[in-house]
């Protein structure tokens, strides 16, 4: 039976201002011009720089106007449209009070543009000072393109004949691809092609002019690879019969290899992507010193010819249906333009007070740069200081960069758990993975220590913490257990 009922309920809505606001936070320097941009571009109402002149009006009454739909469908009287708020120059937004980066005096330099060869191209351009018959070529071509970034041909050769098949209309065989490959293989950088890194070492090798070290070592990678990747040596010493001495010049030469050739190619067109700073942070008589980047407080007005426009609209006599349609879209965009530059505003003091709130609260360590001086730190911490909320934190730890006299480095890196030590206080866990981290770099790497003994190390030092916990530090600072870090 269907039944019909009230039903009451609470809920919350962010407006699309707030959305948008929440957006500008997160974006870093870098992402945060670019939006600036689209912003212009999309406002014709908001511009950069600095007016020539204040603006004077004059002071007259608003004038009765009949009512028009605006952009949302609703009935808005013109008397609703006080002109004179947008043209107010009583209230001095704050960035036009602000400095940023840039000088007048700045000379603009053009960084030339580099158009590298890249490194398939090389390959190609390697391949063609051999000799190949038409269709050899094509699947050599083929090979080279099936070559990934770190250098390495990563299908087998039965899924390469039936590629050829499907999508290139070549028929070949097995064997035929099998002896292009070694072909492939005599490109540069050496190591080029292989399917494994066993096979990439070798190929590597036999590059090599032959000594006694170069053969014990392909030796090794050729027959003992499993025994060498797990650091077996006392396996390799007894089944070659050599020296402690002769296996380390053996392995040593295997250190010298390239695991990623096409990492190394010069003419790689990997984009490198650039660090801005959002933040800069300075010692100044011994105190600390906050400052915001400029490039975050660009100095923005609402353009001088929709001013007049509007202007002109208010002392017109006759209002016609398509004046009455030009202002209300001259509100729309001088809306528009009046949100954005106060959302930039907001983005500024919240950027600010967030930080200046890490800088303080992280006081010890931006003082003296000891990663062991970092206190327990949690999103909710910043929170209750500064009055925002949680995911507000956490948009702008995330995204953005701090420059410190220790070097740059990502906000969110200051914020960690606690836990106990042997006195009971809470400790940062990034002061205990820098205590680990010591602890290993200052190991004997004949002998590396197993996490159990670490866990007593650290245990002695005042940080009682269980072997599991130490694994999970050790893998998140990307240490090798105690095997694999073992040396000759």
């Amino acid at each position: 039976m269907l039944k019909q009922f009230l039903n009451l309920k609470l809920s919350q809505k962010l407006s699309p201002q707030q959305i948008q606001l929440m957006k500008l936070i997160q974006l870093p320097t870098q992402a945060f011009e670019q939006r600036l941009l689209e912003e212009m571009n999309e406002n014709p109402a908001l511009e950069a720089g600095k007016e020539e002149e204040e603006y004077v009006k004059d002071e007259f009454e608003t004038e009765d106007y009949d009512d028009f739909d605006d952009a949302e469908s609703e009935r808005i009287d013109a008397d609703e449209i006080n002109i004179d708020d947008y043209l107010s120059d009583d209230d001095t937004p704050d960035y036009k009070t602000q400095t940023n980066n840039y000088s007048d005096d700045d000379e603009d330099y053009d960084i030339p543009f580099a158009a590298p060869i890249s490194f398939h191209q090389d390959l190609i351009n390697q391949l063609n000072t051999f000799i190949l018959s038409e269709s050899d070529r094509e699947i050599a071509e083929f090979l080279v393109g099936s070559i990934d970034d770190m250098g390495y041909i990563r299908r087998s050769i039965p899924d390469i004949v039936d590629d050829l098949a499907f999508t290139q209309a070549v028929y070949t065989d097995e064997k035929t691809v099998e002896r292009l490959l070694h072909v492939i293989h005599e490109l540069e950088p050496s190591g080029v092609g292989a399917r494994d890194l066993q096979e990439c070492l070798l190929l590597q090798l036999k590059h090599k002019t032959p000594t006694e070290y170069i053969e014990l070592a392909t030796d090794i990678i050729e027959n003992q690879f499993d025994a060498f990747t797990k650091k077996h040596y006392d396996k390799l010493l007894q089944k070659y019969n050599v020296s402690n001495d002769q296996l380390k010049k053996a392995i040593h030469e295997i250190e010298k290899l390239n695991p990623k050739p096409g990492g190394s190619f010069t003419g790689n067109t990997k984009v490198t992507e650039n660090i801005v700073p959002d933040f800069a942070i300075r010692i100044v008589e011994g105190k600390l010193e906050l400052s915001l980047n400029g490039r975050n407080a660009p100095t923005l007005h609402v353009s001088r010819d929709y001013q007049e426009m509007l202007q002109t609209y208010k002392e017109s006599k006759d209002k016609s249906t398509q004046q009455k349609e030009a202002v209300q879209f001259i509100k729309q965009k001088l809306d528009s333009a009046k949100w954005f530059i106060d959302a930039i505003r907001q983005r500024q003091e919240t950027l600010f007070v967030t930080m200046n709130a890490i800088m303080h609260y992280q006081e010890d360590f931006f003082l003296e740069g000891d990663e062991t001086k970092l206190k327990p730190m949690i999103l909710k911490d910043i929170a209750d200081i500064v009055g925002l909320d949680i995911s507000t934190i956490s948009r702008v730890a995330n995204s953005k960069y701090v420059e410190t006299p220790y070097g740059t480095k990502l906000i969110k890196e200051f914020f960690s758990e606690a836990m106990k030590n042997d006195q009971g206080e809470d400790v940062s866990t990034l002061e205990i993975k820098k205590i680990l981290q010591n602890v290993i770099e200052e190991e004997d790497k004949h002998k590396p220590l197993p996490d159990d003994q670490l866990a007593e190390i650290l245990k002695e030092k005042g940080y009682p913490i269980a072997r599991r916990t130490i694994a999970k530090y050790r893998e998140q600072l990307d240490i090798p257990v105690a095997r694999m870090r073992k040396k000759m």
